[in-house]
């Protein structure tokens, strides 16, 4: 029996009334509770210590930022009441708005936000940036805080409230102090839920509940922007690795809102007249695997463009979409299609599996039989399969594989690691980038190529840095373009990661659940239950 069938057959007895049972049904859940079945296990939950997705997507609820990016990808104000900018662009001046308060009860004062955005700065790209032209960043009184910069950064209201890993949360100083590559150990915020420590357990839950004394903006709510008005007491983050069961939870009423469907169980799904299916977000997502730049095989720039020759793109979306078309398309670069600063510059040759072609580089550039460690998280659907894909893929090639099956929370622990393969470090890992993620290289973590300073592989290529550097001075959207068309050639050319396609994924959620958006994270603000 495949695999689908499997799926679909497990799926449909727990429609029947024949999957195992959740501790307590939704039945007697009060009405503003909400079950939501989370993309991954909440495994750790510090938002500036690492990218993943997952735990981004649970700080959105439990702390706030200065601003937000809004539906148009326009920041706008969130805690600031008000900015003021000199004529000469080097200094900011922020006033925060009035009566915010920490969960524990405290003021939110400018002395929080500053420790904050220090440490955010130590991890963020943007951040990077923003420190190497900083002066001081300073309070000037409790709700007034003023950055002086060396040279003009017109990008900084965006890197402030970007939705892309590390966002600027601003915590308490006292936990912002916490080195920024160490994790936190306390989790107070200033957003529209509490974390209930307490009742977490990895691997099976977290949960949330609504902080009375939020005080929501006045605008209309729109992705991180505008006013965040919980219209639920309590949300629960009910872990579901195995996607048949969260298929059998979600219609048999166990469970409300389930954050990504496989797409072999949405025709399933879509017969239940009590549940609504939609794409989650029309910008999609970018599918990729990351080399490890610094130790052998992918060390060798020959190796890596070897891979990027071999793979084929059809075959990782297939085992991640299956037939329907629809949802998604080759990419030969790595901006998200349909977006201004799209590019195929430099890409012809991505992603059209030609092995013959891949096996002769190989030797070319004396692979010596290296194990590849490929660090494969099994609880996270689109990593695995994209995994199971890759390791055909190097054995094809004649590679050898280390394959290491394990879970999403190791994957974002040991990815961060720069020891050696045989030391509990890796060659190689799975992940994806929302596709408003990949826009332009201001929220795009994953096409930095500064050396150490970049993401997870830390690849060192300067002529992706100098198009990039171009993109950032570029005064017109002709130069803009022109700009990340070498950017593009670039990154294809040095490996800076392999894209394995473009592709658009579902949510799902029972009819009883309202105001559902479309984003590129689970937005629980507006959202109601009957």
């Amino acid at each position: 029996m495949d695999r689908r069938t499997f799926l679909k057959g497990s799926a449909a007895l727990g429609a029947a009334g024949m999957a195992p049972q959740l501790a307590a049904p939704a039945l007697a859940q009060p009405a503003k509770v909400l079950r939501f079945v989370p993309q991954a296990n909440l495994a750790n939950f510090d938002p500036i210590w690492g990218t993943q997705y997952v735990v981004r997507n649970a700080a959105a609820l439990v702390w706030d930022m200065l601003y937000g990016v809004d539906a148009q990808l326009k920041p706008q104000r969130q805690m600031v009441e008000s900015e003021e900018v000199s004529a000469d662009g080097l200094t900011w001046t922020f006033r925060l708005r009035p009566g915010l308060k920490f969960h524990d009860g405290e003021p939110v004062l400018s002395k929080d936000v500053v420790a904050s955005l220090t440490r955010w700065m130590a991890r963020d790209p943007m951040g990077l940036m923003i420190r190497a032209v900083q002066v001081e960043l300073s309070p000037v009184d409790d709700r007034t805080f003023r950055w002086q910069l060396k040279k003009p950064f017109p990008k900084l209201l965006l890197a402030l409230g970007k939705n892309n890993a590390p966002c600027a949360f601003i915590m308490p100083e006292r936990i912002a102090k916490t080195d920024p590559f160490t994790q936190i150990t306390e989790y107070v915020g200033s957003g529209p839920m509490k974390f209930a420590r307490a009742e977490w357990v990895p691997g099976a839950r977290a949960v949330f509940e609504k902080f009375a004394d939020y005080k929501p903006r006045d605008e209309p709510s729109s992705w991180l922007a505008g006013g965040k008005r919980m219209l639920l007491d309590r949300v629960e983050w009910v872990i579901m690795p195995d996607p048949a069961t969260a298929s059998a939870a979600l219609q048999n009423g166990e469970v409300d809102w389930w954050e990504n469907p496989i797409p072999d169980l949405v025709p399933l799904l879509r017969k239940n007249a009590n549940i609504n299916v939609d794409i989650a977000d029309p910008l999609g997502n970018i599918g990729s695997f990351r080399m490890n730049h610094l130790h052998p095989p992918f060390d060798n720039p020959k190796i890596r463009q070897a891979v990027l020759m071999g793979m084929n793109q059809e075959d990782y979306m297939r085992a991640l979409i299956g037939d329907d078309d629809k949802l998604w398309k080759p990419l030969p670069g790595f901006f998200t299609p349909g977006t201004p600063l799209y590019s195929e510059a430099g890409g012809a040759k991505i992603g059209k599996g030609d092995i013959a072609a891949a096996k002769k580089l190989l030797a070319e550039a004396g692979y010596k039989g290296e194990p590849v460690v490929c660090v494969v998280a099994q609880d996270q659907p689109i990593t695995k399969n994209m995994g199971d894909v890759t390791a055909d893929l190097l054995k094809q090639m004649g590679m050898k594989v280390d394959f290491v099956a394990t879970d999403w929370g190791t994957v974002g622990t040991r990815r961060a690691s720069k020891a050696p393969p045989s030391q509990g470090g890796w060659n190689m890992f799975h992940t994806w980038h929302a596709g408003a993620d990949c826009i332009n290289p201001a929220v795009y973590p994953a096409i930095r190529a500064n050396g150490d300073k970049a993401w997870f592989g830390w690849p060192d290529l300067p002529p992706v840095e100098a198009g990039i550097t171009e993109w950032f001075d570029a005064a017109d959207p002709a130069a803009e373009k022109a700009a990340i068309d070498k950017v593009n050639a670039a990154a294809v050319a040095g490996g800076v990661y392999v894209p394995t396609g473009y592709f658009l994924g579902y949510q799902a959620w029972r009819k009883t659940i309202t105001g559902v958006g479309k984003g590129p994270l689970p937005f629980t603000w507006g959202v109601s239950k009957a």
